[in-house]
């Protein structure tokens, strides 16, 4: 088996996610042998540095040992097992922990495989809370610009990345947009927190004159991902707990990129001092290795649909695979690394190695920003820095440093013009700074 060979089958039988099929007849798809910690191996031989944790998942490295064991222990005893009307050690346990862990006041998990079937479960959790409670006339959702949810109607209903959305736009629900929180734009001298809290005015104006058709608020606490790695202050966080509970409307935290770390805290929400009414966990919730992703409620939220079977109050919402007991066991282990390992201290500590690499990036002439929130690092290319005028979208400058890391043996795969390092928790300084060189050459190459 060789590289050529694996990529030829590929295009016959496969259609690649995110992808523009024709781009593989110049640009083959690498077929991947084997992973082991930070890097991926193709079948002749060459490595690549996964920097972006394989689309974000992965926390601990790939074959990480005490995940492995995990998965190989359950599997001697139970595979699957329905979750209507039975349950499971694994899931169980993984509950309990996750309420322990979780911001003060989530007491119940609903589980899914995806992240974007996570968002599902709580846009109609919320909806539906509202019908059970006697309040029908709230059917819309306040979210953010410029945000991402997922790809499933509803999930995508609530994003606002033109990119995904624009030709679905008449399948799907219509929310209420309101400017984005994202510090980019914030005046020079400006302060993160200043900006953020600038920001909120619109959404307070929104939400007083929507309260009464508004089921829930829907953001990406701290960074919005797919949305070009945009990065806000946690104050807006806050403001915005506070006004959900003035105008009685829920606050869903779709937490499923910035989850378990990536933000410098095990919960983004947390900078902020704050409980959601909804938290949508998944990506590294099993380290990388199974689908899973689960949506933690309150008990009020529970409570509405707690009732006798002839009051139809029941959420009649299901998963073939909720709850499976592999993945699991992939979570438990996951959350064992985090109990035993001091994770967030030693994250601190890269992320602070990752600025400094980065940091003579933020000069660069066509780098309008470099950007960080904990583990997540991003540079945002232009064709000119004091303007921040961007490059044409048809001249793929972010697929030119894309071709060149993977020349280098590093994967990262940019969001149209911006570069970002989103590596799994065990990368090494020395490998972060690899990173940083790779990334300064192709910026170079993809912007003379």
């Amino acid at each position: 088996m060789d590289n050529d060979s694996l990529a030829q089958r590929d295009r016959r039988v496969l259609w690649h996610p995110c992808t523009q099929m024709r781009d593989h007849e110049t640009l083959p798809p690498i077929p991947i042998r084997r992973g082991q910690g930070v890097w991926l191996e193709d079948f002749n031989g060459k490595r690549y540095l996964d920097a972006i944790s394989s689309w974000w998942v992965n926390l601990f490295g790939h074959a990480n040992p005490r995940i492995n064991a995990a998965i190989q222990n359950q599997l001697q005893n139970l595979e699957h097992v329905i979750l209507a009307g039975f349950t499971h050690e694994p899931v169980v346990r993984l509950s309990e922990r996750l309420i322990e862990l979780a911001p003060r006041g989530l007491a119940h998990c609903f589980y899914a495989s995806d992240g974007s079937a996570a968002l599902e479960i709580a846009l109609k959790m919320s909806f539906h809370y509202w019908q059970n409670r006697g309040e029908p006339k709230r059917t819309r959702f306040i979210s953010l610009a410029n945000s991402y949810h997922g790809e499933t109607l509803g999930a995508l209903s609530v994003g606002d990345v033109a990119l995904y959305k624009e030709t679905y736009r008449p399948l799907l629900l219509e929310p209420i947009t309101v400017k984005s929180p994202d510090c980019y734009y914030r005046e020079s001298g400006e302060s993160w927190a200043a900006y953020s809290t600038r920001m909120f005015v619109e959404m307070e104006k929104t939400l007083e004159r929507h309260a009464g058709e508004v089921c829930a608020v829907v953001v990406e606490p701290l960074v919005q991902c797919a949305g070009s790695m945009r990065m806000y202050h946690p104050v807006y966080l806050k403001l915005l707990r506070q006004a959900c509970d003035k105008y009685r409307v829920h606050l869903i935290a779709d937490e499923i990129a910035v989850g378990f770390g990536r933000t410098g805290t095990l919960f983004a929400c947390e900078q902020a001092g704050i409980t959601p009414d909804m938290l949508c966990l998944g990506k590294g919730l099993t380290g990388g290795y199974l689908p899973l992703s689960v949506c933690l409620a309150t008990d009020e939220i529970y409570q509405a649909f707690y009732a006798d079977y002839t009051a139809r109050k029941a959420f009649l919402h299901s998963h073939s695979y909720t709850g499976n007991p592999l993945a699991c066991s992939a979570a438990l282990a996951t959350l064992d690394i985090f109990r035993d390992d001091d994770v967030l201290n030693r994250n601190r500590q890269l992320a602070t190695h990752m600025a400094r690499a980065t940091a003579s990036l933020a000069e660069h002439p066509h780098v309008a920003e470099v950007r960080q929130t904990g583990m997540i690092l991003a540079m945002e290319m232009v064709q000119d820095r004091k303007s921040r005028a961007p490059f044409a979208w048809q001249e793929r400058r972010g697929l030119a440093v894309y071709r060149h890391a993977l020349e280098r043996g590093a994967l990262l795969r940019p969001l149209g013009d911006v570069i970002y390092f989103m590596p799994p928790y065990v990368i090494q300084p020395e490998e972060i700074d690899f990173l940083a060189q790779v990334a300064q050459e192709g910026i170079d190459a993809a912007t003379a």
